[in-house]
């Protein structure tokens, strides 16, 4: 087999993708799939960390936009990672994956609390580490969580699975402009002057800083993981050109 591209990586979902055709709440066949995959990946010796969204349960400002206090709607969508996160470690476990849940918000008899050595230590061990609750802040998307997390535990790669069937990053969405260009590979200032909206501006910036590559792909193709850890033309690449 050939040797994996890289030896580390952040696998971010969003929350959508592990819902399933409803796009809300969770579903056990999308699950089950989505933990074979890392499955997959672990048993061509990558080390896995994974950092989960929430929007399958709640989705970004719009407690924020009904009224609710900003700080306040973001601590709900952060319970809803912590869900995601319980969820996927159930279904990695059933699979027989030892895993790991670290929590920016403490609740230990849940899940660990997030300790950067604890994570590391849990890696060299085989296990794959999920972390939930975002940064732990308000005002900071799960795409800043896991740009701030792969430089934390030196990931070689970031790896954002989409969930709407548009498998890159293109200079329009390809949904509704049927000439948009798909890029195979596009630096990170681009994204940002161009403002492509793959992630927010502050994760790519922070990739940018510490030099981590970002391949931004479809979940809905099966072992999309595996092809990108081998080398293969799966997605868009963002990194230094």
């Amino acid at each position: 087999m050939t040797s994996p591209r890289w030896k580390r990586i952040v696998f971010k979902p969003s929350g959508e993708a592990l819902a399933g055709p409803s796009g809300y709440g969770l579903d056990g066949d999308t699950l089950d799939l989505t933990a074979k995959e890392i499955i997959a990946v672990r048993e061509m010796g990558v080390d896995v960390v994974v950092v989960v969204g929430g929007g399958n349960f709640w989705r970004g400002r719009q407690g924020a936009m009904t009224g609710m206090d900003a700080t306040q709607s973001d601590h709900i969508g952060m319970l809803g990672t912590v869900m995601n996160a319980l969820a996927l470690q159930d279904a990695l476990e059933r699979n027989g994956q030892d895993t790991r849940v670290q929590s920016a918000i403490e609740m230990p008899r849940i899940a660990e609390p997030y300790i950067r050595r604890r994570a590391m230590r849990h890696l060299e061990k085989g296990r794959v580490v999920i972390f939930a609750a975002g940064t732990g802040n308000p005002f900071f998307t799960t795409d800043t969580a896991a740009a701030l997390r792969a430089a934390e535990i030196d990931a070689d790669a970031l790896l954002k699975g989409t969930h709407s069937g548009v498998d890159g990053v293109y200079d329009a969405d390809p949904r509704l402009v049927p000439t948009a260009k798909k890029y195979e590979e596009v630096s990170y200032i681009e994204v940002m002057t161009k403002d492509l909206k793959v992630m927010d501006a502050t994760a790519i910036a922070f990739c940018r800083d510490n030099k981590i590559p970002i391949v931004v792909f479809d979940m809905e193709g099966p072992g999309a993981l595996q092809a990108i850890l081998r080398g293969d033309s799966v997605g868009t690449i963002i990194c230094d050109r």
